[in-house]
């Protein structure tokens, strides 16, 4: 019989734990005991919510990935032309590489366990094609990949180059990618 009280939002703050934990010290950093510790969570919390560290980090991973599509959606949702979605993923390609050191590193952390591992391979597919999915609402699948991948790099570019790159840069890679290649006015 349980005498202790609930916490609705214990595997939450598991997550966002691991997610700083990450951040500061990589994923090799991360241990159940750190983890619980930064939650402010009992250590028996860790394998009553996730059966295994794997688990544990799949999870934090698609919490993080949902958070970048859904900048990719608050950008490019509202975009009606093809002008107006060229303008929105030069946005992103600014707004993903400004600063935000966290998000950077975390890509970077799943993008190297995506490269060892297939299960973190199958969750950076999915994050891709959904990002892709709301760029084709305004492009070619063709296209949408291609500035999915000038996302990407420009934006880990501009974000570790000791002298980023200017606005223009970034707008003319753009137009390059897309000339001729908008889906019709107002697709959505």
């Amino acid at each position: 019989m349980a005498t202790g009280t609930t916490d609705p939002d214990r595997r939450e703050r598991i997550l966002a734990a691991v997610l700083d934990l990450i951040a500061e010290d990589g994923v090799a950093g991360v241990s159940h005991r750190k983890a619980a510790a930064r939650a402010g969570v009992p250590l028996g919390s860790m394998t009553y919510h996730f059966a295994s560290m794997d688990e544990l980090l799949r999870e934090a991973f698609t919490r993080f990935s949902s958070t970048i599509v859904a900048v990719f959606e608050e950008r490019l949702g509202a975009a009606t032309t093809a002008d107006e979605a060229r303008a929105a993923v030069v946005g992103l390609v600014h707004h993903l590489s400004s600063g935000n050191q966290r998000d950077l590193i975390l890509t970077q952390e799943l993008y190297t366990l995506a490269a060892r591992r297939p299960a973190y391979r199958e969750l950076t597919r999915a994050w891709m094609a959904r990002s892709r999915s709301i760029l084709e609402r305004h492009f070619d699948p063709d296209t949408s990949r291609q500035l999915d991948a000038l996302i990407e790099g420009l934006s880990l570019h501009r974000a570790l180059d000791t002298e980023p790159h200017e606005r223009a840069v970034t707008v003319e890679a753009v137009e390059r990618i897309t000339a001729a290649r908008a889906r019709p006015e107002a697709s959505r």
